[in-house]
């Protein structure tokens, strides 16, 4: 009876270290496919080149940097503190044939119909005036 009460706890271990030994193996396998995916869907921030990093990077941008003028029924944000002072010290006029030159890059025929005006006289608000 002794031996048999051996053999079956001889027995009973082997099946526990088996047991043991496949649940270990079982995690092995999921470990290696878990690696896999990883291998396969990330890529680490150090084998990126300058380039690709450069994407992510997000430059905030808010409102009060700016200013916003409206010319000819546009409306015209000068990004550049020094810029828009010097635009804000234009008279209406000549500021409005600027931002429609400049920013909205039409010609002088075309600020001239959007403005109403004639031709010579949006060049003269362009060129001759803004520089004296």
């Amino acid at each position: 009876m002794e031996q048999s009460s051996f053999y079956d706890e001889k027995t009973v271990r082997h099946k526990f270290d088996r047991k043991c030994k496949l649940a270990l193996k079982g995690e092995v396998v999921d470990y290696e496919r878990h690696l896999a995916y990883l291998r396969k869907h990330e890529v680490l921030f150090s084998e990126l080149s300058e380039r690709e990093i450069e994407n992510f990077s997000i430059i905030n941008e808010y409102a009060l940097e700016k200013s916003y003028f409206r010319a000819g029924g546009y409306d015209v944000v000068a990004k550049d503190a020094l810029l828009a002072e010097a635009l804000k010290a234009l008279t209406e006029r000549k500021r409005d044939v600027i931002l429609l030159s400049y920013f909205m890059e039409m010609n002088d025929a075309d600020i001239a119909r959007k403005l109403n005006l004639v031709r010579s006289t949006v060049h003269e608000r362009k060129w001759k005036k803004c520089f004296h």
